[in-house]
């Protein structure tokens, strides 16, 4: 009788479980059985072991194997689980030392000739290795760069069975030819990385010619806050007529953002690795992601989900990056509604029957919505032909408990002829607002080095409201919008929050009530006085130019009737109580 045993991962979301493959041989009639929970593309492994070994030059063994994935309460997918399985069973044959293979993690899909091809999810897999105390690691040649960024950790990349086996049996390695394709094909080798459907590189920036803020015409007071957005990483829904530039600005939000720090780069690498997005020849992902999924998208897309295991969703896609929803008012209430808890949480858990998987999701999202149907209500042209039952259906798509967490309602006005003539003369472009955005997040990390937050978005409204006192009699209006219903708890902690933003900006060691009333606009829409004071920003504070009337509705939009001064979709129910009113 023969045994031995080595390990592998099995990943459960981007959390990796230890997993030991055990062989047994027996006298008896040849066969081979696994057992541990198995999935289909993992039965199918006996077969391709079988043949790699064989065309690896090795003998099969023609007894009784049992192949056992310890522990077997745990559900096992994929195929990576074939090179750890083939070593286990030269092991018992004798052919390998199996105390070689006792302290070894392997991680690869065998093909029938012996070739060890890549899989998805090494880093993480490699990522709980190391957590468990294994500090040698095997895997294909072409994942040692992800597997290398782990700390700590001794990596083996391989080309073939062949190979692993005169490592381990200390015998001359033999030179394995790289296949390449000419032509420009693809490398078969690298098909296993990513998902059919996903596209490649899906929520990761492209190397192609960054997209620059001074390519936007006017827009002012919604560029403004797309710094502030970006400096607190705080939610932001833009509200405007077709062809405004509302996807034009969401779309330069990721340049905004400082580079990922490695903590946050190894976190984004493990999502974009198991969910088969990482480039090819990138493993490590050191920008923020941008995910931007279509307005149809169904709920498991959106935060996760599918048959089987869960798959990572674009919320999780976009961690650490942004989350871009267009046309809003166009998706299903209840999938944009799926968004309200990792919002809050800033991760996903979801429930499936043949499991449960837990995925990081903090990410900035950013809304885009038209005012009505049509696009022109509250326009200064005019012809909006919708019925006003139609508009406030149109508006309740966006449920107030979830437009209670967007901290920033911007509306986007038409450009003038003016501002299209002066396009590029004296706009700001990405590099010099996203150098204000660093400063500002230094100072913030300053502030909270001894906290386990990092922006102040992040920071609990108790803390905001106890440890970091504002200036004397700042809260006054954002205390009296409170007691009057047009603010909740939730509102008053997140106006702190964009007060402390736009302090930061500014330079300032604490919010005025300059800092606190301006914050209140960019959440109700409504005018309170002058902009806050930023360096560099010369007349954007929100409602500069734009009628005391509430911005929501825009100019033109009458004072009164369905959808007058709603500051966003949902006739009113996404805001506090009276946003477009005039304050006195």
């Amino acid at each position: 009788m023969g045994f031995a045993r080595t390990c592998s991962v099995a990943l459960v979301g981007v959390e990796g479980v230890v997993v030991e493959v055990q062989a047994d041989l027996e006298p008896g009639v040849a066969a081979f059985t696994l057992v541990g929970l198995p999935d289909k593309s993992l039965v199918e492994s006996k077969d391709r072991v079988r043949a790699a070994v064989v065309n690896s030059g090795a003998e099969w063994p023609q007894k009784k194997l049992t192949i056992g994935l310890s522990p077997a309460s745990v559900p096992k997918s994929g195929s990576g689980f074939d090179l750890a399985v083939a070593c286990a069973v030269l092991g018992a044959a004798e052919r390998l030392d199996p105390r070689a293979l006792t302290d070894l993690m392997m991680i690869g899909e065998l093909g029938l000739d012996g070739r060890v091809r890549p899989v998805r999810g090494v880093l993480p897999a490699v990522l709980a290795a190391a957590d468990a105390g294994y500090r040698q690691v095997v895997v294909p040649e072409r994942t040692v760069a992800e597997a290398s960024l782990v700390p700590g950790v001794s990596v083996l990349g391989v080309r073939s069975l062949r190979q692993l086996i005169a490592v381990l049996a200390d015998e001359p390695v033999p030179d394995e030819a790289e296949d390449t394709l000419g032509d420009g094909r693809p490398d078969p080798l690298l098909s296993g990385l990513a998902v059919p459907g996903t596209g490649a590189c899906a929520g990761l920036p492209s190397g192609d010619r960054a997209l620059d803020l001074a390519d936007v015409a006017g827009q002012h007071n919604a560029r403004h806050a797309l710094e502030v957005a970006a400096a607190g990483r705080h939610h932001i829904f833009f509200k405007g007529p077709p062809g405004a530039g509302k996807t034009m600005l969401a779309e330069r939000l990721p340049g905004l953002l400082p580079p990922l720090s490695p903590k946050e780069s190894l976190e984004v690498t493990a999502v974009h690795s198991v969910a088969g997005t990482l480039p090819p020849g990138q493993p490590l992902v050191d920008r923020p992601p941008y995910c931007a999924p279509h307005h149809s998208a169904t709920m498991a897309s959106l935060v996760g989900g599918g048959t089987g295991l869960p798959r990572p969703g674009a919320v999780s896609l976009a961690h650490h990056g942004v989350l871009f929803v267009d046309e809003a008012a166009e998706c299903d209430a209840r999938v944009l509604d799926a968004l309200r808890q990792p919002l809050e949480s800033g991760h996903v858990v979801v429930a499936r029957a043949a499991g449960m998987m837990r995925m990081p999701a903090r990410f900035l999202l950013a809304l885009a919505a038209n005012p009505c149907p049509c696009g022109r209500h509250g326009t200064t042209g005019g012809g909006c032909e919708c019925r006003s039952s139609s508009i406030r259906r149109y508006r309740a798509r966006l449920s107030g408990p979830l437009m209670d967490r967007v901290d920033l309602r911007i509306a986007v006005e038409p450009v003038a002829r003016s501002e299209l003539a002066a396009l590029g003369s004296g706009a700001e472009s990405t590099a010099s607002v996203a150098a204000r955005v660093r400063s500002a997040r230094e100072r913030a990390a300053a502030r909270l080095a001894d906290t386990p937050w990092n922006t102040n978005s992040e920071v609990p409204g108790h803390e905001l409201r106890t440890r970091w006192q504002v200036h004397p009699g700042a809260l006054a209006q954002a205390e009296r919008d409170l007691e009057c219903g047009l603010l909740t708890a939730r509102g008053l902690d997140r106006v702190l929050r964009v007060a402390w933003t736009s302090a930061d900006l500014a330079g300032r060691d604490r919010p005025t009530r300059r800092d606190v009333d301006w914050a209140l606009e960019l959440r109700t829409g409504v005018r309170r006085g002058g902009p806050a004071e930023v360096p560099g920003v010369v007349g954007t504070g929100v409602g500069a130019g734009v009628p005391r009337t509430g911005s929501g509705a825009g100019p033109g939009a009458p004072r009164s009737g369905p959808g007058a001064g709603e500051g966003v979709p949902g006739g009113g129910s996404g805001v506090e109580p009276g946003v477009g009113s005039v304050v006195p």
